[in-house]
Parts: C-alpha cells; structure tokens; sequence
C-alpha cells in the first residue's frame, strides 16, 4: 500500500461522519457530536495537505525531468533550476505537514492552557526569572492574539514572583505551549550581585488543559473543603480589607486550587474550580496513560515536571533546550515572548517522536 493510497483510504470515511453529522437525534448527543466534529475537522486537514504535498511533489518531479531531459533548452532549463530551490523547501514543508496530519489528533490540543510558574532554588534570582517567564509567555500570548487572565499570585522581592497561575484562552493554545512543562534553568549576574558573579536558578513550569463541560468531572459538595482568606500582596500583607480569595481542596485526592486575582469571592471561586477540575482532569489522564503503558518519555515529560528541560544563558545571549539539543542564539529576542522559532522545533520533534512510536516513517 502506497502513502497516497493509505491517505485516500482514511479519506474515505468523510462521507460517512458527513451523514452522521447531519442526523437530527445527534443534537441530543453533544460528546457525541463533538468528537464527530473533531474528527470531521482532522480529516479535511488531511485532505488538504495531502493535496498540497502531492501537488508540490509532482511539481518537483517534472521539474526535475525537464532538467534532465537532453532536449530541454540552455534558458528553459535554468529557469527549471531556479525554481527547484522554492519547491523542494515548500515540498519539505507541506511533507511536515501532512506527517503531522496522519498522526491522531490530541482532542485536548485546540483548549486553552493552564500555566503556572513557581520560582525554584535561588532566592529572590529565582522569583525575578520566574516573573520573566511569565511576562515571556504573556508577550508570546499577545503576539499570537491569545488572552492571558491572572488566576492567583504571589509576588516576591523587588517584583519577583514567586507563584503565578494563569489560564492561556486561545486556539490550539494547549497544543502549542504544553511542551513548556519542566524545569528551566537561568544563568546571569543577579542585580545583587556586587562582584558581577554568575549565578545559577530555577523556576518550575507546569502546562495542562482547561477542563471543559464535557470532561464530566462531577465533584459532590462533601468532597470539598472551601477556605475563604484575605488576598494577600508582597510579605504576605493584606490588599485588601475583605475576605474575597477562595482557596478550594479535593479531599480524595488532595489536589488544591486557589484564586485570589478577583475582588468577587464568586470570581475567584470560579477560577479555582476551573484550575482544580483542569488538576483531576490531568491527574486522571496521566494515570490512565500509565495504566495503558503510554506514558511516553517524550517531549510532554515522564511525569517528574521538575525534570529540567531548557537553559537560558545571559552572558552568551544562549538558550538551550536539552530534550532536543537545540541551541539558539537569540535569548534577548525569546525572553521577550519570540518563541515561534522553539515552538515549532518542539513540535517538529514531538511529531518525529509519535511517528517512532507507531513505527510509521515520515514520507518519501
């Protein structure tokens, strides 16, 4: 069986989830419904690359006859090779592509993202790079049109951080910066350094999805304790004279979840309840990947999110992320939310990963 032909006979099921789709008793069936769409829409974007990927492939192929062919004239043949350059980056492109497309699609990819940053080892060096990280990923966000909204804080030392925990809302915003989890590492001359000494710290990240209606993640009233506590600012002080943060505490499995960025205690206990059904929900995800023996050393960690995946080197401008061995040389531009480049490079890999994993190969 050829690729096109693997990729035709995948095709196939279209017209069939079409006529699902149009069934009126679907309505009453929203899960339903929603993984049809999901699969419609992976579908079509198979299809699509496809098309361009075969199209380009043949493009290259006759460009590459008339290059060859003995007949072809001086002038028609080094417009031909001109030209082979554009088609065989966009041919590597649309190959990308389309590789991507036959994998199965993570249905949690397109949700919002949960991120929170805690500062590590350091001190007050470490709550500074965990407030660059957060402004790093708040800037990417802005970049890609996304929305950020603060979920709970705690603010160190000479504007540090120690704690942020905020939600990402835009498409694939999960999909794009899950590979964010782990361990990172800063190395520089902290502002208190006198001696102009390198030091080295750290800050955590973790990413998971939003939790959506559809999850069903019921929790029963007794199985929650709610405390309800002034917002606190930097050194722990009040903000505020009213009792408006909501921190919320899963009994059975101890999983916490707190906000405090709200003047409304129902705000705020709506933002922690979002947070702690996106915790079960990852909770309950990784113990079924484990149970299935799919818990995957790859790019999403093998469980220790303290793992440390990536360097930023300030004296030599240097970011280097140890899972990929990948070194850029731009840290100035990254740091201030320039990600595209890393991003990308991640998911490259993570495709190349599953592939593996499913002893398919990429296309030829």
């Amino acid at each position: 069986m050829t690729d096109k032909t693997l990729i035709e006979n995948k095709l196939m099921r279209l017209p069939d989830l079409e006529a699902e789709l149009s069934q009126p008793a679907l309505a009453t069936q929203p899960k339903k419904f929603r993984r049809l769409v999901q699969e419609h829409a992976a579908l079509k974007k198979l299809g699509d690359k496809a098309e361009t990927y075969f199209r380009l492939l043949k493009q290259t192929e006759d460009n590459t006859a008339l290059i060859e062919a003995a007949e072809t004239d001086a002038e028609l043949k080094e417009m031909a090779e001109q030209e082979m350059g554009e088609l065989r980056t966009a041919l590597d492109t649309a190959r990308d592509d389309l590789t991507a497309a036959l994998l199965p699609p993570d249905p949690t990819a397109a949700r919002n993202a949960v991120m929170e940053i805690r500062a590590g080892t350091g001190g007050d060096e470490a709550a500074l790079f965990a407030a660059n990280l957060l402004r790093m990923y708040q800037r990417y966000a802005e970049s890609k049109g996304w929305k950020t909204g603060m979920i709970d804080a705690h603010a160190g030392a000479m504007g540090g951080v120690k704690e942020a925990v905020f939600l990402v809302e835009g498409p694939d915003a999960y999909g794009t910066l899950r590979f964010e989890s782990g361990g990172h590492r800063v190395q520089r001359v902290p502002v208190t350094e006198s001696q102009g000494r390198i030091h080295t710290s750290a800050a955590t990240v973790v990413v998971f999805p939003e939790a959506e209606p559809e999850d069903d993640i019921d929790i029963p009233s007794d199985e929650l304790r709610v405390d309800i506590f002034c917002s606190s600012g930097p050194g722990g002080q009040s903000v505020n004279t009213t009792y408006s943060a909501v921190r919320v505490t899963h009994l059975p499995t101890g999983i916490v979840a707190q906000s405090q960025d709200e003047r409304s205690q129902h705000r705020n206990r709506e933002k922690a309840m979002t947070v702690l059904k996106s915790r079960i929900l990852d909770a309950r995800r990784r113990e079924e990947e484990e149970k299935q023996g799919k818990n995957r050393r790859s790019l999403i960690g093998s469980g220790d999110r303290s793992e440390r995946v990536r360097t930023y080197n300030f004296p030599q401008n240097r970011m280097t992320d140890h899972r990929i061995n990948l070194t850029l040389y731009n840290l100035d531009a990254i740091i201030e939310g320039d990600l595209e480049e890393l991003l990308a490079a991640l998911r490259r890999h993570d495709v190349e990963f599953r592939l593996e994993e499913q002893n398919a190969g990429p296309l030829h």
